[in-house]
């Protein structure tokens, strides 16, 4: 497959509401620097898809507010490249626009999508991954997805099914499973042909849009219409006008689950999506009674199993405390216990509702 035909959509239009208080709609995660590497998730997905995709060919799929952030975090990137939604409609409706746009420059192309907020360690198997499912694609008409190996029954992922008797390194995909209970994700991993689902998908422009037309006809004839506009001055018009009117519905459930030419690579590489401060303790290194401290000059005693972010250089002394989470930014200061992490969305519409909307 030919270099000039692979391009690159990056997804980082998301509030990242989960990583409140440091993630606020004005200043999302995928624009923070949430490992303390000195570069933001977005600049670091970047980085890792330009090793597979030539630089002018990746584009950035977010919101309209957040175009500025984008120029200022990847100024190497033109306005071309930057895909602004007007109206937040989940992942399918930005998906067929970024597809479109593309095919339109080159009808030749084949895509990947990523989210712009996942940690992945190992980029040459990545890569690796990547370019056989490219190949793939470029072969014959399939949608493939990445799978990452489940290393416990996680009930906040989606999983993959996939066909057990299959010796190809691309398995056929039987059923996708969105976020099941704990008893279901359990007798998936003893099954042992279920993979969690990444949320990075391969593809031909032509065969996604395709997908579109069979599925979801309404959104392909939507967008249909502004074939003429696109790539070019009078795009943002039309998809101001038109864009809000487009079905809110994922990728999975429009496409994925209704299409017969899916696959799945199981990856090669460790991965995690980064969706808590919990999974990013995970990630990252920790002190001899496993506390993680992020930005802070910290000093732990009698204390373990924690994960503290402060503001850069802040001085920080923690005494008798033992698995909880401490954050603290400009304005908010949140402590709880890491079992309770899931209640931080609760937490932060309290907050939003009693201190002002501008602190979410």
């Amino acid at each position: 497959m030919d270099e000039k035909d692979k391009y690159a959509v990056i997804m980082a239009g998301g509030v990242g509401s989960r990583f409140w208080p440091v993630s606020r709609t004005a200043y999302p995660k995928q624009f923070q620097d949430m490992l303390g590497t000195g570069k933001s998730l977005l600049q670091q997905t970047f980085l890792r898809l330009n090793k597979i995709v030539p630089q002018d060919h990746i584009f950035i799929l977010t919101n309209t507010d957040y175009v500025g952030l984008v120029t200022e975090q990847l100024p190497e990137v033109s306005g071309q490249q930057i895909i602004a939604e007007p109206a937040m409609r989940n992942t399918a409706p930005c998906i067929l626009l970024s597809a479109l746009k593309i095919n339109k420059e080159n009808p030749k192309a084949s895509m990947i999508v990523a989210p712009s907020d996942h940690w992945i360690e190992d980029e040459e198997a990545f890569a690796e991954d990547v370019n056989k499912a490219f190949e793939a694609c470029f072969h014959k008409d399939l949608l493939v997805t990445l799978g990452i190996t489940p290393t416990f029954p996680n009930t906040g992922y989606g999983y993959i099914k996939y066909d057990k008797d299959s010796e190809d390194h691309i398995k056929s995909v039987e059923k996708f499973t969105e976020k099941p209970d704990y008893a279901s994700a359990q007798s998936f991993l003893k099954e042992g042909n279920y993979l969690w689902n990444a949320g990075i998908f391969i593809w031909k422009t032509s065969f996604i849009i395709e997908q579109f037309q069979n599925h979801l006809p309404d959104m392909f004839n939507l967008f249909k219409q502004a074939w003429s506009t696109l790539n070019t001055t009078d795009e943002e018009a039309f998809l101001k006008g038109n864009y809000p009117n487009s079905e809110s519905i994922s990728i999975d459930y429009g496409i994925l689950e209704k299409a017969k030419r899916v696959g799945v690579i199981e990856a090669s590489f460790d991965w995690s999506d980064l969706g808590t401060w919990g999974s990013l303790h995970d990630q990252l290194d920790k002190d001899a009674h496993d506390n993680v401290s992020i930005n802070a000059r910290s000093e732990f005693i009698d204390s373990s199993n924690n994960i503290l972010r402060t503001t850069k250089g802040k001085i920080a002394i923690i005494k008798g405390l033992n698995d909880h989470i401490v954050l603290e930014n400009e304005d908010i200061l949140v402590i709880l216990p890491k079992k309770d992490e899931q209640d931080i969305k609760t937490i932060r519409n309290l907050v939003m509702g009693k201190f002002g909307e501008n602190l979410g």
